[in-house]
């Protein structure tokens, strides 16, 4: 627990803990002529009291005192908002379980999963901080203060640098091992000047990849920095595309695919054009990669609500629906056994994706095996530039159609946006 939570925590227990001595010292009980001493005393407690649980209500992390018989005497707004009681019972098990141990050991830490359906925001990782109220051994079972917090954007940051740290050892891995095995064969087949320069052409490959793989890391790693972006400013979005698309040509090309740009005229964002042009084309060079050769490519550009929508459609192999919530995640592969031959280090799309959030824009993905994919980039456009917003306007000139698939008269861009249900109803425009 973080010190700054468990100073917190401690100062939490020590105000039920001061509430339950102050109550129980100053009980208005009248024994021999004791009654004026303790109606004496009840309004300064009932002061003390109330104090307390003004505190203790205006605390971030949520407060829960529960009594030797499971019942909740305590319970702050915070608690009450994670939907964990119901009158004076807690609903998740695995807090009692909690409870019931501190009351043996007087305390304890633990992460505790909430159920999704408590506040209807998905499944939540609470940390548990519980303490016994009073100290010694214990005679008599006293009441349990938990204090929790919600942890779970933590662990699932926790989870995310595990993986990122055993992912970049696996992918820097394979590039270093076969420059070593080319290394060494180049050195066995040195009075072969042909299978020297053979292998010297894969070491070059491999070379070429590893740098890839280093460079997009460190990209990756700017991107998701806490360091602010450079200053942005009005960027076209035709000169956006038109370099994204230079810089796939020759791997289209090599391909025989075809890039087919229809771009709504007099677009501006606001942004790092570099950034951008960086997007858009891990975007192209993935179409590229997982298109089959002679297939086209459209690149679509358009105003919609407020955002510049750059979209870029394939007739490639689709994503799997099991697949496509996951294809943003760095090293992330559908087809792991492609990963050699499309020659990709899996961050291309991590990247897209954080231009886009520190854009303050987003990507989406439409996906159908045997179809293809539409990835869909939305940038807020600048608002101070002199521009047609009017979705609806005669100048945008439609995507070609892909492979006999009709462009729908209400997609200017030439790309059926994702999620769409008219669009699902008849495959992917």
């Amino acid at each position: 627990m973080e010190p700054l939570l468990a100073l917190m925590a401690g100062l939490v227990i020590g105000l039920l803990l001061a509430l339950t001595v102050v109550r129980a010292r100053y009980r208005p009980v009248d024994e021999g002529g004791s009654g004026l001493r303790a109606a004496a005393f009840e309004p300064r407690v009932d002061s003390d009291a109330a104090l307390s649980r003004r505190l203790v209500d205006l605390m971030d992390p949520a407060v829960v005192l529960v009594g030797p018989d499971d019942a909740v005497l305590l319970a702050n707004p915070s608690a009450r908002a994670l939907g964990i009681l119901r009158g004076d019972r807690l609903l998740v098990p695995g807090l009692l379980e909690v409870a019931r141990n501190v009351q043996v050991s007087g305390s304890r830490r633990a992460d505790v999963a909430l159920p999704g359906d408590l506040v209807g925001t998905g499944p939540r990782m609470v940390g548990v901080h519980g303490i016994r109220l009073g100290s010694g051994p214990v005679v008599a079972p006293g009441p349990v203060a938990l204090v929790l917090t919600d942890v779970t954007e933590a662990r699932r940051v926790e989870a995310v640098r595990r993986d990122f740290v055993a992912n970049v050892g696996h992918e820097l891995k394979t590039p270093v091992g076969a420059l070593a095995l080319l290394a060494e064969a180049v050195q066995g087949a040195a009075d072969d000047p042909e299978t020297v320069q053979r292998f010297a052409a894969r070491m070059s490959h491999e070379a070429d990849r590893l740098a890839r793989l280093v460079r997009e890391l460190i990209d990756l790693s700017r991107l998701q920095g806490a360091e602010p972006l450079p200053e942005l400013v009005p960027v076209a979005v035709g000169t956006v595309v038109a370099e994204a698309v230079d810089r796939t040509r020759a791997a289209a090309a090599a391909k025989d695919i075809q890039l087919a740009v229809a771009a709504q005229p007099g677009l501006v964002v606001r942004g790092v054009e570099a950034q951008l042009a960086t997007a858009l084309t891990n975007l192209l060079a993935n179409a590229v990669a997982y298109s089959p050769p002679g297939t086209t490519i459209a690149v679509g550009a358009r105003a919609r609500s407020g955002f510049a929508e750059i979209a870029v459609t394939d007739s490639g192999i689709g994503i799997p629906r099991s697949d496509r919530s996951r294809v943003f995640e760095r090293f992330y592969r559908v087809d792991q056994s492609r990963a050699s031959s499309t020659g990709g280090t899996g961050l291309g799309l991590a990247i897209v994706k954080h231009v886009a959030s520190n854009h303050g824009g987003a990507v989406t993905v439409w996906s159908e095996e045997g179809l293809g994919s539409t990835f869909t980039l939305r940038i807020p456009m600048a608002t101070d530039a002199d521009q047609p917003v009017d979705d609806d306007g005669p100048e945008r000139p439609p995507v070609p159609p892909l492979h006999g698939r009709q462009t729908p008269d209400d997609d200017p861009a030439g790309v059926a946006q994702p999620n769409a249900p008219e669009n699902m109803e008849k495959g992917r425009s």
